[in-house]
């Protein structure tokens, strides 16, 4: 018997798991599909080509054919290890903008406001980089989570920052400063030159040898065991046997926007059609599990570049290469290993009547297909690429259970480019994109380009390229989003509705996709989601506030020996 169990050891899990056993009073259980981060890809910022491919550490998952994008499934990358996506992701130290968690409180969601969030930020964040007076009261020091400066930049993007000065974009050296609006170098989740993963972060050796924290990875989450109505605890996979993991005080999804509403369908709560189509039972109807996902599409721009300045797996860069592997190895974690290969970028609006920036860069100096996916590329050619997201996309779609197998993926719809105005906006970020791509400053660099080419011109044949091939940035959100509308699935307590000792806590109870990179405003959920949970337990409340707990579930729990396995 645990306090607390928690299915799902990515961004969101690994902070739970080290805040909720701190204290030493409550035992804890967190529970992680795929393997321990002991891969040495995940380490390497670089290595982000491997764990992307990898088929161990990427759930690699799929959509539905998207109608709007040439019928295709389109891949939905997913970390799957201790660390989850953080352990796969581009690392880009990213908060989004003040309006996003301001527009959060504003939809019915008290405590969420920017100003009520930043102690979350401040308290995760170890901010290594210099910072301007006007920033100091918006970093801090000593959190568990550091973020750094690049260490290595290479020359392509200092270009990029040039070319975009000269199409009229201001620079700004911190998008988590006073102004998100500008280009330049992102500052990325790296400490002495390596990944900062939120298990390293959140779950070095000391607490995972916390006598209270037991960590089982490769243990597959099947569903969230129920006692009426009240969550008592989750059923997995480990090997060839089906554990159930009791929890007396709270059990927490914290398993994604993709496998947190897949748990709960799986285990009774979502839409009653699709779930007694399926023959599973309901604990309780809540229609709006699975809806409202929402996520980055990703267009881009890519020209060969003839100065050789990038990173390619091309024959004449081999030496580049092994004096690379030199550096990071032998010369105390330096040299373009330690690139996040996304070290540059900006924020941008994508036409004079936004009031806030509403498009997001991120710049590679590598030849980009495929989420990496097509490597012939990168053999034959130098090059540099330029990719556009539009940030607040109005279409959404859905996770829904395509079988009553907890094994069977779900149907994934992101309904990209469903709603007309996203369409319209990705033609806009494009033509700044190219416009940004033939500025002089790449003069040196650029060979020609190579995608789309110069023979997409209008707005019409861009509109099909985007359909043809944009993909996603990894930052699917929403499916259990926060509120109290009927479409609403936790509370702001991150509570779900309608049933009792039950929260999610990931990027799945965003209302709303914020204007960034997702890793970093996860993990603030994460912090306050761990001090809304130990207040109540201080309080000895149980998750719904409503009765009283028994003797029982107020016990204080006796150590138990933990396991990494």
């Amino acid at each position: 018997m645990y306090d607390y169990v928690i299915a799902g050891g990515g961004s969101a899990g690994c902070v739970l798991a080290n805040r909720l056993s701190a204290s030493g009073t409550y035992k804890v259980l967190l529970l992680e599909a795929g393997p321990t981060d002991s891969n040495p890809l995940i380490r390497i910022p670089a290595g982000i080509i491997g764990v992307i491919r990898s088929n161990v550490l990427n759930w690699k998952y799929w959509t539905v054919p998207q109608k709007n994008c040439g019928n295709r499934k389109m891949m939905v990358p997913r970390g799957r290890t201790l660390g989850g996506s953080s352990s796969i992701n581009a690392m880009c130290y990213i908060r989004g903008h003040r309006w996003d968690y301001d527009h959060w409180a504003e939809l019915g969601n008290p405590g969420w406001s920017f100003d009520q969030v930043l102690p979350y930020f401040l308290k995760l964040e170890n901010f290594t980089a210099p910072v301007r007076p006007e920033n100091k009261h918006l970093h801090a020091t000593g959190g568990p989570l550091t973020a750094s400066a690049p260490r290595d930049v290479n020359p392509l993007n200092v270009s990029f920052i040039d070319a975009a000065f000269a199409a009229g974009h201001r620079v700004n050296d911190d998008f988590n400063g006073v102004e998100q609006e500008g280009v330049g170098l992102y500052h990325v989740a790296q400490i002495d030159g390596e990944r900062c993963s939120n298990a390293r972060a959140y779950l070095p050796p000391e607490v995972r040898a916390r006598p209270n924290l037991t960590i089982v990875t490769n243990a597959r989450a099947t569903n969230v065991l129920f006692e009426g109505k009240r969550a008592i605890g989750v059923r997995y996979l480990h090997g060839d046997q089906t554990i159930d993991a009791m929890a007396s005080r709270e059990v927490i999804l914290s398993a994604g926007a993709i496998n947190s509403p897949q748990l709960l369908q799986l285990s009774g709560v979502g839409n009653r059609a699709e779930l007694e189509r399926l023959g599973i039972q309901m604990v309780h109807e809540l229609p709006g599990v699975g809806e409202n996902l929402q996520d980055h599409l990703d267009i881009h721009v890519t020209h060969i570049d003839k100065s050789r300045s990038g990173i390619s797996f091309h024959p004449a860069g081999l030496w580049r290469s092994i004096k690379g592997l030199f550096k990071y190895f032998l010369r105390g974690r330096t040299g373009f290993l330690t690139s996040n290969l996304a070290q540059a970028g900006g924020f941008f609006k994508s036409s004079a009547a936004e009031p806030i920036p509403d498009v997001q860069w991120h710049f590679l100096p590598v030849m980009y297909s495929e989420h990496g996916q097509d490597l012939w590329i990168a053999t034959k050619y130098f090059g540099y690429s330029l990719q556009a997201c539009v940030l607040r996309p109005h279409s959404r779609g859905s996770v829904k259970l395509a079988s009553a197998d907890p094994l069977v993926p779900p149907a994934i719809d992101l309904r990209y480019l469903e709603d007309p105005r996203d369409a319209e906006k990705m033609v806009l970020a494009f033509k700044k994109t190219r416009e940004v791509m033939n500025q002089q400053p790449f003069e040196k660099h650029r060979e020609r380009e190579f995608a789309p080419g110069d023979e997409v011109r209008t707005d019409e044949q861009i509109q099909a390229y985007i359909r043809d091939h944009s993909e996603t940035i990894y930052h699917p959100v929403g499916t259990c989003k926060m509120g109290t509308d009927p479409m609403a699935v936790v509370d702001p307590e991150l509570r779900v509705h309608g049933v009792t000792a039950l929260r999610v806590v990931d990027a799945s109870i965003m209302p709303t996709l914020i204007g960034g990179n997702t890793n970093v405003p996860t993990t603030m959920i994460a912090e306050k989601a761990a001090d809304m949970i130990l207040s109540a337990a201080r309080a000895s409340i149980p998750a719904t506030g409503t009765v009283k707990p028994d003797v029982e579930l107020l016990r204080t729990p006796q150590p138990a020996e933990a396991t990494v396995s």
